[in-house]
């Protein structure tokens, strides 16, 4: 029998879960190690008592970095066939988390399928189904509806729920005093500002915090606090808005843990380059180094279309500075809803930022395949390339679709026989050098 509600409890009782077991494994880290950095709030296992067929991860600095796959309808493209494709897509390639985005139409059955069928940990944003769920319009809720969301969310088993909580009355005339360039960018966050302009009501998530973390306690859900304030441009990166928001979400990240409930905090957002490690070491000192989950960081606000790879730039350099999950990002950014083929290059960017950040930290076994793809590539052997390669399928087409000649079959069609590795193995070898 359970003697323990949430993974923190138990690790706080001395219990070392089977979650934790898992995960230090996949770690290469004792189970002590995990059981106490969850314990102190540095690692968060999302892991809803629901969600039985959950492959569950660790989200912490010291563990490999993870990612995060934003999908769902909207009015504009409701086929949820093909969110399902983006799902088998996304675990395929190794995303550790898949967070459903719906907004229109009945939300739950999606839902339920992803947390009965998908392994990966499940997130969800309950302010955005509120209005869905109840078919009312956003003024017509009242706080008790928002918080029945929240509930129904944990009973559906989602590991973690994004809560705009940070956001209150007064960012209201923050907002309007500080005038910032791009206002408030998140979906959410934006919804609860509307609310609380409409109302006149202070922030249900804000004001009835302690009761969603009994929800969370009783279903051992992890809260995601959202950052409602992040920058929706480099103009209003690191500004009063942002930090005094920030400054809230660390008072809340204690009151959860007094609850035993695991926190993740949610970063920036737009933040030019050289402004992104020190986000870093703020969010760690201010929020008691809780998992710090960062949308890219995008390091410029001028390349729509290529904003995947604007968001590795700053993923690569937020990881190696401390965050320890990456939401990513795709080409669609700022443009439409991404298709099945934008989602596989924002997973692919995102991995490799994720990746290149493990190896600086000096991550367990993280250089690992790197070093296997040296010695394959030494040895010209393509296949054990491909099988090392991140994406194996577009690796080994494109190589096929410019095959070299077969006097030199062995090596590729840019460098043919001028092949650099070929002529230092032929060296080595003492064979002779054919060069034309």
């Amino acid at each position: 029998m359970q003697t323990y509600t949430t993974q923190m409890d138990a690790a706080r009782k001395g219990i070392v879960t089977p979650e934790m077991e898992i995960v230090a494994k996949k770690e290469y880290r004792t189970t002590e190690e995990i059981r106490q950095w969850v314990a102190e709030g540095k690692v968060a296992i999302p892991a809803n008592k629901h969600h039985k067929c959950l492959n569950p991860e660790g989200v912490g600095s010291m563990l490999r970095t993870k990612i995060n796959v934003n999908l769902g309808v909207s009015r504009d493209c409701k086929d949820y066939n093909i969110e399902m494709q983006k799902v088998m897509s996304a675990v395929n390639m190794g995303a550790e988390a898949i967070m459903d985005l719906s907004s229109h139409g009945n939300t739950q059955p999606f839902r339920q399928k992803l947390t009965h069928e998908c392994p990966v940990m499940i997130g969800t944003v309950p302010v955005y189904d509120s209005v869905i769920h109840y078919q009312r319009d956003l003024a017509e809720l009242t706080a008790q509806d928002f918080i029945d969301v929240v509930r129904l969310h944990a009973e559906d088993g989602v590991d973690f729920v994004t809560l705009h909580c940070g956001i209150t009355r007064k960012t209201i005339e923050q907002i309007r005093k500080h005038k910032r360039k791009m206002n408030i960018v998140s979906r959410g966050g934006s919804l609860v500002f509307a609310w609380m302009s409409m109302t006149g009501n202070e922030n249900p998530f804000y004001e009835h915090f302690d009761e969603i973390c009994e929800i969370c306690a009783e279903h051992d859900v992890t809260i995601s606090l959202g950052d409602a304030c992040r920058p929706g441009c480099l103009a209003d990166a690191t500004d009063v808005c942002q930090i005094e928001e920030l400054v809230r979400l660390g008072e809340l990240t204690k009151r959860a843990w007094a609850h035993n409930v695991q926190v993740m905090v949610e970063g920036p957002g737009h933040v030019p380059l050289n402004q992104v490690a020190a986000n870093m070491e703020v969010q760690k000192s201010i929020c008691m180094g809780a998992p710090f989950y960062v949308l890219g960081p995008l390091v410029t606000d001028i390349a729509p279309g290529y904003d995947h790879i604007t968001a590795a730039i700053g993923g690569a350099v937020a990881a190696a500075s401390g965050a320890a999950f990456l939401c990513y990002v795709t080409p669609a950014e700022h443009l439409a809803l991404p298709n099945v083929e934008d989602v596989k290059q924002g997973i692919v960017a995102s991995k490799i930022a994720a990746h290149a950040a493990d190896i600086a930290k000096g991550i367990p076994h993280a250089r690992d395949i790197d070093d296997k793809m040296g010695d394959a590539r030494r040895v010209l052997d393509w296949d054990a390339q491909f099988a090392c390669a991140l994406d194996p399928e577009t690796a080994k087409a494109i190589r096929d679709a410019r095959l070299p000649e077969d006097d030199h079959s062995d090596t590729c069609s840019m460098c043919g026989k001028f092949c650099a590795v070929r002529s230092m193995n032929k060296a080595l070898a003492g064979e002779y050098i054919d060069i034309l």
